[in-house]
């Protein structure tokens, strides 16, 4: 496997780190004059290929090492803590009507429902919505707990979870995305959300060296 090859912007980002370090990503992306979450992907990148190290509340330090690390490796070194976005919640007693418009205004394809406790009850897809539309029900009556997907034919990840692991996931279940869950006692918490494109993202981040 070939080593892997840094983009512009990997190269300026350890640039900076070089000569700045330790120093935050929040000081990183300032300089950059770009968001923290814009740099997330290639700072996990930099990190798990061994360009930088990382300490809490201290910042990034320029490794002073080559990397040998493959592609590969680096693709199955990702996790889904450096890449999820935040979730997009409805209650269970929400209705279909109301939750066909949140969708629209969130621009997502995909609703996570939870109970009174917060906890991961159900999904809600386009098509489970559009499906429930065709006909002569009234969907401000329509409860969305009375078409979601339920537990335990969900599919999700944790925040420790590769991102291979999570697209595995998504191809063999065939969804849009997936809940990134931290059990509690009780049931599943909702921290985040995992979409294709966020994959897709990740991955080509790796290969790009323009």
């Amino acid at each position: 496997m070939s080593p892997i090859e840094l983009n512009k912007r990997q190269e300026n980002i350890l640039q900076i780190v070089k000569e700045n370090g330790p120093i935050t990503g929040e000081h990183i992306a300032e300089r950059l004059n770009l968001t923290r979450a814009t740099l997330r992907p290639d700072l996990a990148i930099l990190t798990m290929a061994g360009f930088l190290d990382a300490r809490p509340r201290v910042g990034y330090f320029y490794s002073g090492k080559k990397s040998s690390v493959s592609l590969t490796d680096s693709i199955h070194n990702l996790k889904v803590k450096d890449f999820h976005s935040g979730p997009v919640v409805v209650p269970e007693t929400m209705t279909v009507y109301d939750a066909i418009c949140f969708m629209f205004s969130e621009d997502v394809g995909t609703l996570f429902v939870v109970d009174k406790n917060e906890f991961l009850t159900g999904v809600l897809s386009r098509k489970d919505l559009l499906r429930t539309s065709i006909g002569t029900q009234d969907l401000n009556k329509i409860p969305v707990h009375i078409i979601m997907t339920r537990m335990p034919n969900i599919s999700y990840c944790e925040r420790s979870d590769s991102l291979v692991v999570a697209a595995n996931k998504l191809i063999e279940r065939e969804v849009d995305s997936l809940p990134v869950v931290e059990p509690q006692e009780g049931g599943l918490t909702i921290v985040g959300r995992l979409t294709k494109t966020t994959i897709t993202r990740a991955f080509l981040s790796l290969a790009q060296n323009d």
